[in-house]
């Protein structure tokens, strides 16, 4: 158990990263990356849902935030998505307006918002790998004071319905289990090919279920499957996780590309449908 737990924790420092001195797969990923940016600065500039920058306030600090309102009349759930560890780049603004087009409201933090006086938001980073480099030296006690005051300000968006659930993706997924022990306010955390917490008693704060979406092929993250499932047994909460075969790291974002490795397209497709369905039986 200690053993898991402690992997764990290192599995969390690298996920999302490519494999150091793989050329093939560093151009897989740059190729991929380039794909997802331009097909979501499409979806950006051409969706009809009103979107918005809002600046939410943690004490002095400000969190510069992405918002997207679904087209309906009713009050709908507020979706928080935490983005992976490039920071809120346009594939992270872009499932926003996805929850949105859905039917729900997506509030998409940048978590590296004043990070430096030089840096004030991830646009500002020279390229995703600086801003994974900074992304990696936040204090996670930061971060999750910075989702909960996002979380005050979700719950008072007037077309909210009081609902609120957290969804993240890869480093983001470990920060949603996170949350999850930090916030009685969810009433679901989602976590996509993340990490749980490195502490057993940290599960016993959880209020809310959690639902797990994890690549069949990602043996760095899923090597911690056991031990959170045990550890959210023994404190008696929900954890129902599904493992899609053949996908691999951050398939939420390749599965985007049409010209991508086909288990990551499949598995991006069903976790998709899970999700919207996780959403609507809220």
């Amino acid at each position: 158990m200690q053993k898991n737990l402690l992997l764990t924790f290192v599995l969390l420092l690298v996920s999302c990263a490519a494999p150091p001195g793989n050329q093939e797969v560093d151009n897989l990923s740059n190729h991929t990356s380039e794909s997802s940016s331009a097909a979501s600065i499409d979806r950006l500039n051409n969706s009809p849902r009103h979107q918005e920058w809002v600046e939410v306030q943690n004490g002095e600090k400000t969190i510069h935030t992405w918002v997207v309102y679904p087209e309906t009349s009713e009050k709908r759930p507020v979706v928080i998505l935490i983005h992976e560890n490039r920071g809120l780049n346009d594939w992270a603004r872009g499932m926003a307006d996805q929850v949105a087009e859905a039917g729900y409201i997506g509030v998409a933090p940048d978590l590296l918002s004043e990070f430096s006086a030089e840096m004030q938001r991830t646009s500002d980073f020279e390229n995703e790998d600086v801003a994974r480099d900074a992304l990696s030296q936040l204090d996670p006690k930061d971060v999750q004071s910075d989702l909960q005051a996002v979380a005050e300000y979700a719950k008072t968006i007037p077309a909210g319905n009081g609902k609120l659930v957290s969804a993240g993706f890869c480093w983001g997924g470990g920060q949603s289990f996170t949350f999850a022990t930090e916030s009685d306010d969810l009433a679901a955390a989602m976590v996509f090919y993340g990490t749980g917490p490195t502490d057993p008693e940290a599960y016993e704060e959880i209020s809310s279920p959690v639902f797990g979406f994890y690549g069949g092929a990602d043996e760095r993250v899923n090597a911690t499957i056991d031990a959170s499932e045990v550890a959210m047994e023994d404190a008696g909460n929900e954890y129902d996780y599904v493992i899609y075969e053949g996908a691999g790291h951050a398939f939420m974002r390749s599965g985007e590309d049409p010209a991508g490795d086909p288990a990551n397209i499949a598995a991006r497709n069903a976790a998709w449908e899970r999700m919207k369905d996780i959403l609507a039986k809220l």
